[in-house]
């Protein structure tokens, strides 16, 4: 399999979680509750697993023993945290006022294009794990996918308390979420032009995680 099929497969399957709301639907609120609780749980594994077990110790083995290289994975590391850290602020500050404020629907799509902001990133971190190498690709595809499933139904609940209808909502997070791909696309693409240095979007990643 050629590594833009892969980061594209990935990417899609990503996409598609945004469907998940579905299961709003169909569970009571009681146990979807209890789900979450258990998908946010292996969420956090996942993340902490893939950032300290594949994507830093394979940025490091690429870069070798290079000070230099090391200090800008570090750099890259934090980078990422501190990106992630205002995103995921700014996006926890809208669902607040979304709630406090149901009536306001531009607060629903400023919810959409942030989520979408991360669905990009995502699609961008996925094709450089690729581009690495294919068990790494697929570590932090997991782990992407463990985190989305309780970020899209907690999107899903707030769209749809927003005012959207139901399918309205399914759409739109799908919209939204298809991002990735693109991410996904442009990350494969870089890697053509700048190679090897594409191996700090790892530590971002791991960072982001």
């Amino acid at each position: 399999m050629s590594i833009l099929f892969c980061i594209l497969v990935s990417t899609f399957l990503v996409s598609l979680i945004a469907f998940i709301g579905i299961l709003v639907l169909f569970l009571k609120e009681e146990l979807l509750n209890k789900i979450l609780l258990i998908l946010v749980a292996f969420s956090a594994g996942a993340l902490i697993g893939g950032a300290f077990l594949h994507l830093i110790p394979e940025a490091i083995e690429k870069v070798g023993i290079d000070e230099a290289a090391l200090l800008n994975l570090f750099f890259y590391l934090i980078f990422g945290f501190c990106t992630f850290f205002i995103l995921e602020n700014f996006i926890r500050w809208h669902h607040h006022h979304a709630v406090a404020h149901p009536e306001i629907m531009p607060f629903s799509y400023l919810i959409l294009v942030s989520d979408g902001i991360h669905n990009f990133i995502d699609g961008l971190i996925i094709a450089a794990s690729f581009v690495v190498s294919f068990p790494i690709g697929i570590a932090t595809t997991l782990a992407v996918v463990l985190h989305e499933i309780p970020q899209e139904l907690g999107d899903f609940g707030v769209l749809v308390y927003g005012g959207f209808k139901k399918v309205q909502a399914l759409f739109l997070n799908f919209l939204s979420a298809i991002l990735a791909i693109f991410g996904g696309f442009l990350g494969f693409l870089l890697s053509k032009k700048i190679g090897e240095s594409i191996i700090f979007l790892l530590p971002f990643a791991a960072g982001t995680f």
